[in-house]
């Protein structure tokens, strides 16, 4: 497995060993169906909206790890690098992301990238780990996902699945999510705007899906903000009654 820090001088895996949290301050109502140490899943709307899906497991992982300290991996096949790129970076800095506390795991092909994915999540100090995939791999099945829920569950790390010109299928996730780029508020003098998304909540476990969100990222506060869509603001998620540990099923 090729591991890659993204600050030469900080390559080594943090360890940090506080609790999960149920929430943050200033933590809006959709985000409560990111359940902390479980696994969710998040596809692009379509094949020109995979770089969008790609920024919003990012950032979605950056904002809801657990312990400020933990950092964040992000997994994927070696092939990927020639289609999307690396991570970049300056960029990272720019959207409020620590390049220090980010790593990438470049793999061989899909059962590789399980494996890793499933390691890394099961290891303590790891905040979240992005699993990038394309297409619908053989080996991305419901054992596959509910090792990846499990491993999530035993050492409180958030799992997000980036699945990329996909469809879903049975999974043990706790959330799936669509994403697409949305246009940006204009800022004074034309300068360039926040990053915006339309996402759509697909699967909810045990409670409500359907809703649509228009997320606008904030790098300073490190949140996302709720804007409004044509039509309204979106209906909000309601809160989860259950422990994702013990919600394993289909």
């Amino acid at each position: 497995m090729n591991i890659i820090s993204l600050d030469s001088h900080r390559a080594a895996l943090a360890t940090g060993t506080g609790e999960p949290t149920a929430c943050r301050a200033g933590e809006m109502p959709w985000e409560r169906s990111i359940a902390p140490a479980a696994l969710h899943e998040i596809f692009a709307a379509d094949e020109i909206e995979e770089g969008a899906a790609a920024a919003f497991a990012l950032l979605l992982g950056w904002r809801h790890r657990p312990g400020r300290d933990r950092p964040l991996f992000w997994v994927r096949e070696q092939a990927s690098l020639r289609r999307h790129g690396r991570l970049y970076a300056p960029g990272l800095a720019e959207l409020g992301i620590d390049p220090a506390q980010l790593m990438q795991a470049q793999l061989p092909d899909p059962v590789a990238v399980l494996r890793a994915g499933a390691d890394i999540a099961r290891t303590g100090g790891v905040g979240a780990v992005v699993i990038e995939l394309a297409g619908r791999p053989k080996a991305l099945d419901l054992t596959a996902s509910r090792r990846l829920s499990l491993a999530a569950a035993q050492s409180g790390a958030l799992v997000l699945v980036l699945r990329l010109d996909a469809t879903p299928s049975p999974s043990a996730c706790w959330s799936r999510w669509q994403v697409a780029a949305a246009p940006s508020r204009p800022l004074a003098a034309q300068a360039p705007g926040t990053p915006c998304f339309d996402v759509t909540l697909l699967r909810l476990r045990g409670g409500p899906a359907g809703m649509q969100y228009r997320l606008e990222w904030d790098r300073d506060a490190q949140a996302f903000h709720d804007t409004p869509l044509s039509g309204g603001m979106a209906a909000l998620v309601a809160e989860r009654t259950d422990p994702p540990a013990r919600q394993l099923g289909g």
